[in-house]
C-alpha cells in the first residue's frame, strides 16, 4: 500500500494537507515551523506528516517516532509503508533511542543498582526498541530539502537520565536520503545509549522474494530463542550474504558486525534481476546492522528490514557497542538510502 502522500509544501515544510484513499483532502493533520495546524485534530495514526521533495525524490516523515513512512524515486517505492489509519507495522521506519533492539527481561545494572524497564515485547519478556516508539516528535528545524524533529526522554524507572533524540531527514543533491540521529545529554551524569533505525527496503513492485540481498559483514551474532545474542561467529551458509542470496531463500532475524566499510561507509543492497538496486548505507559510528526477513508484513509475501545500529540487542548488559555520553555532550550516527534505477 502506498500512503496517501501529503500535498507539496514549500521545500522541507510540512505538507499543507494529504489526500486520502478516497481522494479527499485534509489540512488539519500537518504543521509547519510557524505553528500552523497546532491544536487541530490529527487525522493519521502516525501523527503529522512531513513531506520532502527534490527532483524525482519524495520522503514522508512522521511525527510518531520520527519515522520514515515513505521514500521513493521517480515513483518507485524504495521503502515499505502503511495506511493512514495504521501504526507502523513491524516497527517499519521508526527510529530507536536510547537503545535499539532488545534488553533482556528489561533489566540492566547502573553502578550495581538494578534498573527495570517496562516489558514491551511480552512474548519474549524483553524491553524492545527504546523509549520513543510511541512518542510524538516536535518540529525543531526545516530547510528547503530537510526536516528535523526532536523528542525528550525524561528520567524514569529503568533509565534515570534526561536526554533528547534529534532526527534530521534530508534529500541530498544526488536525490539520496540522508538521516542523522543525534542524542543530546541534558543530564548531570554520563548516559548509556545505543541508537538505531528500523527501515524496510523494497524495489518498487518487484516481489521482495525475487531480490538478491547482499550484506558485507564477516561476523554474525548468535542469539537464543528470545533473540538475545549469546556469542558471535564468522558468517556461513545462509547467514553469509557477502556474495548475495535470493530473499526467497532466507528466513533470518540476525545482527551482523565486522562490516565492510569503504570510504567510511558500509552498504547493504537489494538488487533485481534487471540490475536496479536499493541500498542502505551507514557510517562508521554504526558498527552493526540487523537483517530481518519476514513473511508477516501486511500485504507482502516477504519484506526485508535492514536496521543500522550503533550496538546490538542487549548492549546494556553485554556492553557490546554500548556508549556512554558525557553530560552536556552529543553524539550523531548517520545513515541513508540510495538507489540505482
Amino acid at each position: 500500500m502506498t500512503p496517501s502522500a501529503p500535498h507539496s509544501g514549500q521545500g522541507g515544510t510540512a505538507a499543507a494537507g494529504t489526500t486520502s484513499a478516497a481522494g479527499t483532502t485534509s489540512a488539519s493533520d500537518t504543521t509547519s515551523a510557524s505553528g500552523a495546524g497546532e491544536g487541530a485534530p490529527r487525522r493519521y495514526a502516525s501523527g503529522r506528516q512531513y513531506e520532502l521533495r527534490r527532483g524525482d525524490a519524495l520522503a514522508v516523515v512522521t511525527e510518531l517516532a520520527a519515522g520514515l513512512r515513505l521514500y521513493s524515486r521517480d515513483g518507485v517505492q524504495l521503502t515499505e509503508t502503511y495506511g493512514d489509519g495504521d501504526i507502523p507495522p513491524g516497527a517499519t521506519g521508526i527510529t530507536l533511542a536510547p537503545w535499539a533492539n532488545r534488553v533482556e527481561d528489561g533489566v540492566w545494572y547502573l553502578d550495581g543498582k538494578k534498573q527495570q524497564l517496562d516489558i514491551t515485547e511480552v512474548s519474549r519478556n524483553n524491553a524492545s526498541h527504546g523509549l520513543l516508539r510511541n512518542a510524538s516528535y516536535e518540529l525543531v528545524d526545516e530547510s528547503e530539502f530537510s526536516v528535523t524533529l526532536e523528542a525528550p526522554i525524561f528520567p524514569q524507572h529503568g533509565y534515570p537520565f534526561l536526554v533528547r533524540h534529534r532526527v534530521q531527514y534530508a534529500l541530498a543533491e544526488d536525490l539520496g536520503l540522508v538521516v542523522r540521529q543525534t542524542l543530546l545529554n541534558d543530564s548531570q551524569a554520563s548516559a548509556p545509549f545505543v541508537l538505531g533505525s528500523h527501515p524496510y527496503l523494497r524495489l518498487g513492485d518487484v516481489p521482495a522474494g525475487d531480490l538478491v540481498l547482499t550484506v558485507g559483514a564477516g561476523r554474525r551474532l548468535v542469539a537464543d530463542d528470545r533473540l538475545i545474542p549469546r556469542s558471535s561467529e564468522p558468517v556461513s551458509g545462509d547467514t553469509d550474504l557477502r556474495g548475495g542470496l535470493t530473499v526467497a531463500e532466507l528466513d533470518i532475524d540476525v545482527a551482523y558486525t565486522d562490516l565492510e566499510f569503504d570510504g567510511g561507509v558500509a552498504r547493504q543492497t537489494l538488487q533485481a534481476s534487471d540490475g536496479r538496486s536499493v541500498s542502505l548505507w551507514q557510517d562508521e559510528s554504526c558498527a552493526y546492522v540487523h537483517v530481518f526477513v519476514t513473511d508477516q508484513f501486511p500485504g507482502r509475501a516477504k519484506a526485508v528490514a535492514i536496521e543500522p545500529m550503533t550496538g546490538p540487542a542487549n548492549a546494556f548488559n553485554s556492553g557490546d557497542g554500548l556508549r556512554w555520553l558525557p553530560a552536556g555532550e552529543q553524539f550523531t550516527m548517520t545513515w541513508g538510502i540510495s538507489a540505482a534505477l
